[in-house]
This record gives C-alpha cells, structure tokens and sequence, in this order.
C-alpha cells in the first residue's frame, strides 16, 4: 500500500524523497525493523491473550528433562510470524509481483493448515490433531498451485545465459537480456560449471514435442519439495528457539539468492540465471526474518511460547516456495540440512524398528529417541546446548550455500 501511494507522490507531484521506495533495498530495509517491532511489541498481548485463552501446550510424557515444566505453555505462536510477515509485505511490497502472491499465498494456506491442526488438539483435546492425510492434501494442493502457477503464468521467466560478454552498464544490461527471457523449467545444479539443468530433459526419449510435457516433471517435484520441507520445519519445531533459529538463517541466505537472482547486474557478475521479478521477494523474506527473529524474543528457553504447527508447517512451507522461486530447490539438502537431518532421523528410527520387529521379534532403535534433537536430550544434553550447535551447523550450512555462487 505505501509502495503503491508514494509511487503515485514521486510520479504525480514529484513530492522530494517520494522516489526512495522504488529500492528494493530501502524497502526490504523497512520490512525487518517493522516486522521487528511488530513480533516484539504485540507478541506479548498475542500471549496473552493466548494465555487468557487456555490455548496452552499438551505436552506428552517423554521421560525428557524439563518437560513438565512446558505444560501449559500458550501455543498458536506462529500467529505471531504470520502477522509479522503479513503487515510489513502488505504495505511495503509490489503486490501485483506473481512471487510475492505466490508466498502470501503460501503463507495463509499453510498457517490455515496449522492453525486447524492446532485448534484440533487445544481444543478438541485431541492429542494427534488434524490426521496426516489431511495434513498431506493441504501439502499436494499447494504445490499443485505452485507448480501449476510458476509452470503456466506468463510473468514467470528466466534467462539462463549470462555469458555474453563484458557489459557494465545497466542500460546494456537490460537490453541485451530483455529478448533472451524464456519461459523454462531450468534450475541450478550446485557446485558444477554450467550448472543449469531442465526439467524438461528428463522426457527427451518422449520425442521432439518433450518440452510441452515438461509439467508433468516438474509439478510433482514442487509438490514433493512443499511436502518435504514444511514435514521437516514441523519435525524441528521440538525445543525452544530450534525451528525459528535455523529457519531465520536459512530464509535470510535465501533472500541473498533472490536479491542477485532478481538484479541484472549481480546475475550477470556472478554469471548466474537471472529471474525477471524475482528480486521483490527480498521484501517478503525480509520481513519474514525479521518475523522469525522477533518472535525468537519469546521463543528462546525458556520458552514463553510455542509457534506450534501452526508456525512449523507455514515456515516449511515459505522456504520451500522461495527455494524453487529462485531455482535453488537442488541446494535444500544442504541450505535446510538441520531440517533433513530431522526428517531422515525419524524415517531411520521407524523403519529400523519395524524391520527388526519383524526380523527378531523385538524392535531396535538406531537413536535413542527421535527426532535428532530429542537423541541428544535423552544424552544428556541441556537443550539451550543443542540449539546453539545446531544453530551453528545452520550458519555452516548456509556459508557453504552461498559459495555456491562462485565455488564451481
């Protein structure tokens, strides 16, 4: 709204300072310290009023130190990153950008997934909450809308050649690019020199008219990354300050991405696909980290709330968008390895348990307890502990990300 009024100042009657909220910078700038002061400042009477309600914690008897002491704890939390995300990308972004709908989209499917999960265990007290098939068909539905929209929608194009020569002007920049955007399912290949690969490839058997088949590659992909990360967010949301933490650092290295992806001259420089548009959602993920950072003000141990899932699978969800928006959803492995790492320990538990069953006659256990972070809890291991070192692996994983810019 305010991107769209001082536009019409600066254009209609050149009011002096109007033009600064053209930048993509002065903008994204704006979201953090609003989004900030909104996740601060209103997230206590969010808990509040949460507390007011009863809508508090259930928590499962696990034999894990400190436990009971989390019962109780107001829930719902992720209302708080919700809100704070929403106002600031509301008022300061292009709201007419397809990516910046695609995430506000994002955000409200998923939150709306969460909150009825959540609103099922306070308030039907039902333990296991919305079932997981439910759960599921909200995920393949949207990554159907995603992939469907960044597949179909004409406003969404890339350039994958960047090789054409030294241009050091914007001016030339933009004139050499502005014939060569395409419509493609191409995505970068981390770490390996002319890294782009397409989708579309992998049906060239099918004969010359692959390429329009291309869809049928590359919605399920979407719709299985949307599934599989916002599973793994959901899974790290165990202890205080964990799936906020490691989500800030990696939604900040994604909004890097996004800023150099969206700027023809830092595309061209770092010799990178460049995405036409793409550069606005550094307003939505700005706003978004500073949503996360804000609310880790209450999240740390102890805890004064929880985001439940109703944060978990909206932050899984948000990542997941913004990863394939960029063309970067091959670099999830490492970029949300804490996320992987959680999701594959429950995988192992379960399924080494049911073989052994079956084998013995009694079910073993690879780790003590899963997910990952409960492993080291059952260890021994104070959580602020564990929550620090794998905040500390997320900043690893997020610097050897980003060198995949240049280290090739």
């Amino acid at each position: 709204m305010l991107y769209y009024l001082f536009d019409y100042l600066d254009k209609h009657f050149d009011v002096p300072g109007a033009g600064v909220f053209q930048y993509i910078t002065f903008r994204s700038g704006m979201a953090v310290i609003l989004s900030l002061l909104i996740s601060t400042v209103f997230g206590k009477k969010i808990i509040n009023f949460l507390r007011r309600q009863q809508i508090g914690e259930t928590v499962r008897e696990l034999g894990l130190e400190g436990q009971a002491q989390k019962a109780g704890t107001p829930t719902m939390g992720g209302l708080i990153i919700i809100m704070a995300t929403l106002i600031p990308v509301i008022l300061l972004a292009k709201l007419d950008n397809i990516y910046v709908m695609l995430l506000i989209v994002t955000t409200l499917w998923m939150g709306t997934i969460g909150f009825i999960d959540d609103y099922i265990k306070i308030f039907k007290k039902d333990k296991e909450g919305l079932k997981g098939r439910f759960k599921v068909v909200g995920q393949v539905g949207l990554g159907l809308i995603v992939g469907y929209i960044l597949y179909f929608h004409p406003g969404v194009t890339v350039r994958t050649d960047t090789s054409k020569g030294n241009i050091y002007s914007t001016e030339q920049v933009q004139s050499n690019v502005k014939a060569q955007e395409e419509k493609s399912t191409a995505t970068t290949i981390p770490f390996f020199k002319n890294n782009e690969f397409d989708y579309a490839e992998l049906l060239a058997w099918t004969g010359e008219n692959y390429k329009n088949y291309a869809w049928l590659i590359f919605i399920p992909m979407v719709i299985f990354i949307v599934t599989a990360v916002s599973n793994g967010a959901n899974l790290t949301d165990g202890i205080d300050g964990l799936a906020a933490g490691t989500s800030a650092i990696a939604v900040l290295t994604l909004g890097i991405f996004a800023f150099v992806s969206g700027n023809i001259i830092f595309s061209n420089y770092l010799n990178i696909m460049y995405i036409p548009n793409s550069g606005e959602m550094t307003v939505f993920i700005s706003a978004f980290v500073g949503a996360l950072i804000g609310f880790l003000w209450y999240n740390t141990y102890p805890a004064s709330v929880f985001m439940g899932d109703t944060g978990s699978l909206t932050i899984g969800g948000i990542i997941a968008v913004m990863a394939i928006a960029v063309r970067k959803e091959l670099l999830i492995p490492i970029l949300c390895g804490i996320f992987l790492a959680e999701n594959l320990s429950v995988v192992l538990q379960v399924g080494y348990f049911k073989y052994t069953k079956k084998k013995y006659g009694e079910g073993r256990r690879i780790f003590l307890m899963s997910p990952l972070h409960h492993h080291y809890q059952k260890k021994g291991y104070h959580e602020s502990k564990i929550v620090a070192r794998f905040w500390i692996v997320g900043i690893l994983l997020a610097i050897f990300s980003l060198v995949s810019l240049k280290l090739r």
